[in-house]
């Protein structure tokens, strides 16, 4: 089965019946993951999770089929979540469908990978497995997700404050979702007792992100302006800025970049492109100036290695949570260097 971005919710209750393979792509990994998440919640039992990485199936592609065909350690159903980066558990797929796609559900959230990439032709064709792509969400239709969110909550939100919190969320539905969940615990409302929201709710829960914070960090990066970065660097570190979400903001932005490259196409008339996207509402207008300039360095093949750099960067500061700070601030740099390679180097100020 395939389904395009439109057709996924329609397809997914169905899919979850039938399928066993899911691969779940496009520049929109918050969105694919929510679909991830959706198949889960149509599973009569969705029992332990097991989860690996493409980078482990890529070193040992005969491991998806051996956990698939496994059984729980009590005996009870599982499921193997896969994150992986483009076509990183194409081999890992192959094996498993060459053998025996009986077993528990595989999810894979592939960042970087589209419904034309090896793994997706594996899937796309057959009964048993399901790809679907994803493309970051506008303004407008997050919003919309925001209020659908707080309606099953017991929560009674205005356009303006749904807007705040998609904002906020920089568009990803999965932190959208968790400040909906802390509203509703925060007025006790639920689909039996709804509760109104008004701003001073929002403000109660800390509902406003560090991205306030990170955007600076984050523009000086991705527009390749390393005289910016030294003292944006000392800033993190002075202020104690929290690594992985201070990475997390840097994959909204490339997840924007990816979507509005998307949408741009062909055209070289980035500025107009831009007007008329912050004219709809689709960005905001005072993240024109940066977008602009990042989006005149990240197209095509550039983009698709940042994308890449950011992923292995998440993975390593996961994996050595003691050295985040350093890990980031090195990776930052080399991102920075990549975006103008000709500039001169960067001046590191630690004191």
């Amino acid at each position: 089965m395939k389904a395009t971005q439109k057709e996924f919710a329609g397809l997914a209750q169905r899919a979850a019946r039938d399928a066993r393979v899911f691969f779940f792509c496009g520049p929109d990994e918050s969105g694919a993951s929510d679909a991830a998440a959706k198949i889960l919640s149509f599973l009569p039992d969705i029992g332990e999770r097991i989860e690996m990485s493409g980078a482990e199936l890529r070193r040992d592609p005969v491991r998806l089929g051996d956990e698939a065909r496994s059984t729980s350690l009590f005996g009870g159903a599982r499921h193997i979540w896969v994150r992986a980066q483009g076509d990183e558990a194409h081999d890992a797929v192959q094996t498993l469908l060459e053998n025996d796609v009986e077993g528990c559900p595989v999810l894979i959230v592939a960042t970087g990978a589209t419904d034309k990439s090896r793994t997706a032709k594996l899937l796309a064709a057959r009964p048993d497995g399901l790809v679907a792509m994803f493309y970051p969400p506008d303004l407008a239709s997050v919003t919309a997700s925001v209020r659908t969110m707080a309606n099953a909550a017991g929560l009674k939100l205005g356009s303006e404050i749904a807007e705040r919190i998609a904002r906020g969320a920089g568009l990803d539905t999965r932190l959208a979702r968790s400040e909906v969940t802390k509203l509703a615990l925060y007025l006790d409302a639920s689909p039996e007792t709804p509760r109104p929201v008004a701003s001073g709710d929002l403000d109660a829960i800390g509902a406003s992100t560090e991205d306030d914070d990170f955007s600076p960090l984050v523009d000086a990066v991705l527009g390749g302006r390393r005289d910016a970065i030294g003292p944006e660097l000392k800033r993190m570190r002075d202020q104690g800025m929290n690594p992985v979400g201070l990475l997390l903001a840097f994959e909204r932005r490339t997840a924007q970049l990816a979507g509005l490259n998307a949408r741009l196409g062909d055209s070289r008339d980035v500025g107009g492109f831009l007007k008329a996207e912050a004219g709809a509402r689709r960005i905001f207008w005072k993240d024109q100036p940066a977008l602009t300039a990042q989006l005149q360095l990240w197209r095509g093949y550039r983009l698709e290695r940042l994308v890449a750099r950011l992923v292995a960067l998440h993975q390593m500061l996961l994996a050595n949570s003691q050295n985040a700070e350093l890990l980031l601030a090195d990776g930052l740099l080399t991102i920075a260097r990549s975006a103008r390679p000709n500039s001169k180097r960067p001046t590191i100020t630690t004191s």
